[in-house]
């Protein structure tokens, strides 16, 4: 069943789910962070409407940076605004940042830590029409490789402008991943959120869970759907929440591979490099653990509707099925 502690939207398996981009989330909360902190600024590389920053930009015009297409100046220059006392965010698609400027991020963000947070929109297979080259499907891997740098795969449009306002608290040089589509909203404006905390979701009645499924981003969605299935068929199973991929919140992670005794990891990203790889790192070292990944393998994206581009990849509810019964096989 949902779990209570999560306090999630009562109604996330109705058809009437309401839907909105996280990029929005994003949009609504750095202007409301922006009220409150007179040094935050936002800069763009003449996407300012798609990833929502125009709404800061409206509020704030001269704390507003348009630097047009040119997404290493982007990092750079929100590196020097970061040098001065602001907290920038910088924004693009994720396939341009960090895709395009991926050593300026390195080299002038984390490498002199700056607490500049690093906004890629349009990231994952629901970016759909826009096709395999605008599909970023890497972008976790480049980020969580970089030294002091935090990672934030939202699950909705209510996390994403939790996550928007509490990382424009921090010094920490930041990456808040984004989607284009609309995905229902799962959450509730009471539903915890701290950086770097996993959230338990979905919790079975009545013992052990039999699988663990640990997702981030929108299909944490699909993940729920798949848990209540699972349940109504007698099988246990808990869904945790992995908002933050870095830092890991490895005492959850551990704690619930212990406890199920079988893992499948759910991202709309590579397999390798993300989310499933990350778990797979600690608990290689502290608790090995039968695990399955669900995730693209190794492929690029391709134009078309996202919904049938997440089910064409294996990342729909059949996918995770699939993926529960093959590690429940090995346990």
């Amino acid at each position: 069943m949902i779990s209570k502690k999560a306090k999630l939207n009562p109604n996330i398996f109705e058809k009437d789910v309401d839907v909105a981009p996280t990029r929005n989330g994003f949009g609504d909360g750095v202007v409301e962070a922006g009220e409150k902190n007179e040094n935050i600024v936002v800069l763009t590389a003449d996407l300012s409407e798609s990833t929502r920053a125009h709404k800061f930009a409206e509020k704030f015009p001269k704390r507003f940076f348009e630097v047009g297409i040119a997404e290493q100046n982007l990092a750079s220059v929100a590196s020097g605004l970061a040098a001065m006392g602001k907290i920038p965010f910088a924004t693009s698609y994720a396939i341009f940042s960090p895709g395009r400027n991926w050593e300026q991020i390195r080299t002038t963000v984390c490498y002199n830590d700056l607490p500049v947070k690093i906004v890629g929109s349009h990231s994952g297979l629901m970016t759909g029409p826009d096709g395999g080259t605008h599909q970023a499907l890497e972008d976790i891997a480049l980020m969580r490789t970089l030294p002091r740098m935090v990672v934030i795969s939202p699950c909705d449009y209510i996390e994403a402008k939790k996550a928007t306002i509490e990382c424009s608290k921090t010094n920490d040089p930041t990456y808040l991943r984004l989607g284009r589509s609309k995905t229902p909203k799962i959450t509730t404006n009471e539903t915890p959120f701290k950086i770097g905390k996993g959230i338990t979701m979905f919790e079975s009645e009545g013992g052990q869970p039999a699988v663990g499924i640990i997702a981030t981003g929108f299909l944490t969605y699909i993940a729920l759907k798949v848990a209540s299935e699972l349940e109504q068929n007698g099988t246990q199973v808990e869904v945790l929440n992995i908002h933050t991929i870095k830092p890991l919140d490895e005492e959850a992670v551990i704690d619930l591979a212990q406890r199920a005794g079988a893992i499948v990891t759910v991202e709309e990203h590579q397999i390798a490099g993300g989310l499933g790889s990350t778990i797979a790192e600690v608990l290689a070292r502290e608790n090995p653990t039968p695990m399955q990944f669900v995730g693209v393998q190794d492929r690029y994206g391709q134009s078309g509707d996202g919904h049938e581009l997440v089910k064409q990849y294996g990342l729909d509810e059949n996918g995770i099925l699939e993926a529960v019964k093959n590690v429940l096989l090995k346990k």
